[in-house]
C-alpha cells in the first residue's frame, strides 16, 4: 500500500509517517524543506516530495499510484504568533485542502483521511449539571466562544466545505475526517504550542499553574486511528480522537517530574492568567517574537473543553495511552535532541 502524507515533518505527520512504515506501507512524504526532512527522517526508507499547500498543483503528480492520502498539513502553529493570519489560514485550511481532495479523486486515490480539530466540537449543555456542559460529540456544533478562535473557525468552515463537496455528486473516493484533541507527543520539532508550553515550563518561564485543561491526546494514538480509518472508517463520517481531559496541574506535575525540575507552586486565577497572556502577546507583537503565553492559546484552555471519543473507540478501535507515558516520552525526546537547558531541580 502506498500513502502520501502532507505535513509530514509536523508532530502528527512525523509520527504518522513512522507508524505507516512500521505497518509496511510505502510512504511519500510532502515536505517544504528538504534539509529539515533529511534530518528528521534520517535512516527511514521513504520518498520525500518537495511542495507546499500554497501550490497544490505543484505536487499533484505525487498522487499517481497512491492508495491513501493522509492530510495533516494545516496553518496552525503560526496562528499563535503575532500578526493577522486569517487570509493564510483560509487559503491553507479551507481552499487548498479542497483542491487537494479534488486532485486526489481525479488521480484515483481510494481513501482520503483528513485532519480537522476537536476544537470544532462544542459542549452539550444541560445534561450533566456541569457549568461547562457535558462532553461534545461529532454532532455538537461549535459555540460562539470557539468560533472566536480563527483556527477553529477555519476548521469548521473547512469541514463544511468538505461536506458540501461530498454531497454534490457521487464520489468514488472514501473520505474520513479525524478530529484530534490537543496533541502532545515526541518529535514535535517545530515545536507546536503544546511543545512550547512544555519547554517553557521546564525552563522556568511559566509563572504559575493555570486553572485550565482540555481533552489531550498523544499524536501517536491519533496516527494509529488515522491508519485504522482507511479500513474501518465510513466515508463522510467524522471521528473525534481526543483522549481524556487533562488538567494543567496534572500536566505540569507530569512534565516537571519527567524533567526533574521544580514545579510552579502558585495557582494563578483566570483573570491574572489572561492579563499575563495579554501583556506577553503584546510584548511579542512589539518585539516581533514568539509569545511565551499566547492569548489565543490560553483562551482555548481555560474553559476545560471536553469531547467524547466514544465513536472512534467503537468504530476505529482507537485507544489512548496514559498521559504520564506521553509526557515522559516527550520530555525524553526533547532531552535527546538538545532542546533542554535545565535538567535538575534547583
Amino acid at each position: 500500500m502506498r500513502a502520501l502524507v502532507t505535513g509530514s515533518t509536523g508532530m502528527l505527520g512525523h509520527n504518522l509517517v513512522r507508524h505507516l512504515l512500521e505497518m509496511g506501507w510505502e510512504v511519500r512524504a510532502l515536505v517544504r524543506s528538504a534539509a529539515k526532512a533529511k534530518t528528521l527522517f534520517q535512516g527511514l526508507s521513504l520518498t520525500t516530495v518537495q511542495g507546499d499547500m500554497e501550490n497544490v498543483a505543484g505536487f499533484t503528480v505525487a498522487l499517481e499510484g497512491v492508495d491513501a492520502v493522509f492530510h495533516t498539513a494545516a496553518f496552525f502553529r503560526e496562528y499563535y504568533q503575532p500578526g493577522d493570519h486569517w487570509a493564510a489560514m483560509k487559503r491553507i485550511n479551507i481552499d487548498a485542502t479542497l483542491e487537494l481532495i479534488e486532485a486526489a479523486e481525479r488521480a484515483g486515490v481510494t481513501t482520503f483521511v483528513h485532519t480537522s480539530s476537536s476544537g470544532t466540537i462544542g459542549n452539550q449543555h444541560g445534561s450533566s449539571g456541569n457549568q461547562h456542559g457535558s462532553s461534545g460529540t461529532e454532532d455538537t456544533p461549535a459555540d460562539a466562544r470557539q468560533l472566536q478562535n480563527l483556527y477553529f473557525k477555519s476548521k469548521v468552515e473547512g469541514d463544511a466545505a468538505i461536506s458540501t463537496w461530498l454531497e454534490s455528486t457521487p464520489r468514488r473516493m472514501k473520505l474520513v475526517t479525524i478530529l484530534p484533541g490537543w496533541m502532545i507527543a515526541p518529535r514535535d520539532a517545530a515545536p507546536t504550542s503544546a511543545g512550547e508550553l512544555i519547554l517553557n515550563l521546564i525552563h522556568g518561564k511559566i509563572p504559575g499553574i493555570m486553572d485550565a485543561g482540555t481533552s489531550t491526546v498523544d499524536a501517536r494514538d491519533v496516527a494509529v486511528a488515522m491508519l485504522s480509518a482507511v479500513t474501518k472508517g465510513r466515508s463522510g463520517e467524522r471521528y473525534i480522537v481526543a483522549g481524556r481531559l487533562v488538567l494543567f496541574k496534572d500536566l505540569f506535575k507530569g512534565v516537571t517530574d519527567a524533567a526533574n525540575v521544580r514545579m510552579p507552586s502558585f495557582m494563578m486565577p483566570n483573570w491574572l492568567v489572561l492579563t499575563v497572556a495579554a501583556l506577553d502577546t503584546w510584548r511579542a507583537h512589539i518585539t516581533n517574537t514568539a509569545p511565551t503565553m499566547p492569548l489565543e492559546g490560553v483562551r482555548t484552555l481555560l474553559p476545560k473543553h471536553t469531547v467524547s471519543s466514544a465513536k472512534a473507540i467503537s468504530e476505529l478501535g482507537a485507544s489512548f495511552r496514559p498521559i504520564g507515558d506521553t509526557l515522559r516520552d516527550t520530555v525524553q525526546w526533547y532531552a535527546d535532541n538538545g532542546y533542554l537547558k535545565r535538567s535538575s531541580k534547583a
